[in-house]
């Protein structure tokens, strides 16, 4: 790693750090702040906070290796999850957050399904808490995998140090600041990924000569590559579009919308959300694109490479960053990959931590637990799942892309209905939620761990089709109304028409 890369990224890592220290001091009281900061988030680091937990480091390895790879085709995802991100602010988050303060003031999703359905068993968050732990574990792994994975090709370091460096900073903020630490790093992380995701591009393009120049020389390479249905099969497009469902049930972005000071600035978080998801996803896009033509132009060396091994073109915005800026530029964009791997690995962290704390130990096995005993708790929390996950990532077992992909159908397929239908649907019963849930979440398993002719079809979609039939099924034999559920229903609607 040059000096002047190592300079900027370690400044950093500095600033993610001081941010740490800064959120200890701020707000660190309780274990409410700890984990939820208190509702007290404005608009923009909502917003920011929420597409930085959302994406991790395929936004800028793993999407401009696939467009430069395939072409066009690639964009179905990124249609998808933008498409589900804008449904997730219209129907998911001003609901959620008037509901979960007037269901008691729940502060972790499985508290508010608990007390959405008045669970007097503990079914669902006792469930709904083993979920979070299995998936979230495996998916903060896989941040670490990428973190490692990202200091080894880009830095030249070894892969376990270059783990051990990304998770000791992540839990470093994450256990001194808690849920304001994890948001605020989030919004400088969300920053320097969208300046990082527009700068680039545009260089690159100025570099090629242009627009025009730039498709040209793409056509003359194939003309698949600027084509959306090549490559691909209806089947194929349909899984990729399908990622969009996956947001109904993802807790580290749903927690920001619980998280908001006032539910009337959803409206602006949206609008910023949106826009920058907009941004990114496009930047990344183009990256892998209009790398076809500069490649094909100027290092037809490194094209062959990327065209024989499609691992390898999933490094080529480190190749821009290194080529077209000066190594303290290039430093800085090279923060940009790890500030997004970061920002999702913290707020994994955050909400496993905040599953064991308030929805296993403080329900479990003390209720009568004092606030000051419950932050340290917390802190605990993140240290054991930080090593676990720290532990599964020494020695990884499956692919990035195959693990985040299965953690999010899991927790899209288990979660995401019972999400939605708790929140839009008055009939449904804790019966279906708790049926819904269990057959979502097993349904994407079996897809997974059996095989089966139907591989090709994304686990999520039958997972979420299964599971909210059964939801609903199940709530049409089982619900009966009840004037204290139905009330808090009602009122919810009521308040959420005014918004």
């Amino acid at each position: 790693m040059q000096v002047y890369e190592a300079i900027s990224v370690g400044l950093y890592m500095l600033l993610m750090l001081g941010i740490g220290v800064y959120s200890y001091k701020k707000s660190t009281a309780n274990s409410e702040e700890f984990l939820i900061g208190g509702r007290k988030l404005g608009a923009a680091v909502t917003a920011l906070s929420a597409g930085a937990a959302d994406m991790s480091g395929w936004l800028l390895m793993g999407l401009p290796g696939a467009m430069y790879f395939t072409g066009l085709s690639s964009a179905w995802i990124a249609i998808g999850l933008t498409i589900g991100a804008f449904l997730n602010y219209i129907l998911v988050a001003p609901r959620l957050r008037i509901y979960t303060e007037i269901a008691q003031n729940a502060i972790t999703l499985p508290v508010f399904f608990e007390n959405r359905y008045k669970d007097k068993k503990h079914l669902l968050k006792l469930t709904s808490s083993l979920f979070i732990l299995i998936f979230f574990t495996l998916y903060t792994s896989a941040g670490m995998v990428s973190g490692g994975k990202l200091f080894e090709s880009a830095f030249g370091m070894d892969y376990l140090t270059g783990v051990f460096a990304t998770g000791l900073v992540v839990v470093i903020y994450t256990f001194l600041g808690g849920f304001l630490a994890v948001s605020l790093t989030d919004f400088v992380q969300g920053t320097i990924m969208v300046l990082a995701l527009v700068i680039v591009p545009i260089v690159v393009i100025f570099e090629i000569g242009g627009i025009g120049e730039a498709i040209s020389s793409i056509e003359s390479k194939g003309s698949q590559y600027l084509n959306l249905f090549t490559g691909t099969s209806w089947v194929g497009i349909v899984s990729l579009l399908a990622w969009g469902l996956g947001y109904f049930g993802q807790p580290h972005i749903l927690v920001r919308f619980m998280a908001i000071d006032n539910p009337k600035d959803l409206v602006k978080a949206r609008n910023i959300g949106i826009s920058w998801m907009v941004l990114t996803v496009s930047g990344a896009l183009i990256i892998g694109l209009v790398g076809i033509s500069y490649l094909l132009k100027f290092d037809q060396a490194t094209m062959l490479k990327f065209d024989q091994n499609n691992r390898e073109a999933e490094t080529i915005f480190i190749y821009f960053s290194r080529v077209l800026f000066h190594p303290l530029v290039s430093g800085f964009l090279l923060s940009a990959i790890l500030a997004a791997v970061m920002s999702t690995i913290s707020s994994q962290l955050l909400v496993t931590s905040s599953s064991l704390t308030e929805d296993i130990y403080k329900a479990f096995i003390q209720p009568d637990a004092d606030t000051k005993k419950m932050l340290w708790v917390s802190r605990a929390s993140v240290l054991l799942v930080a090593v676990v996950a720290l532990l599964l990532s020494l020695t990884p077992k499956d692919s990035i892309l195959n693990l985040v992909g299965n953690a999010w159908a899991g927790f899209g397929a288990a979660f995401g209905p019972l999400v939605l239908l708790s929140l839009l649907y008055k009939k449904s019963s804790l019966e279906g939620a708790f049926v819904g849930m269990l057959v979502g979440g097993i349904t994407v398993l079996a897809w997974v761990y059996f095989e089966h002719p139907y591989k090709e079809v994304y686990e999520l979609i039958p997972g979420f089709i299964f599971s909210f039939a059964s939801h609903v099924l199940v709530s049409s034999f089982t619900y009966k109304p009840q004037v204290e559920i139905d009330s808090e229903y009602d009122e919810v609607q009521k308040i959420n028409k005014y918004l």
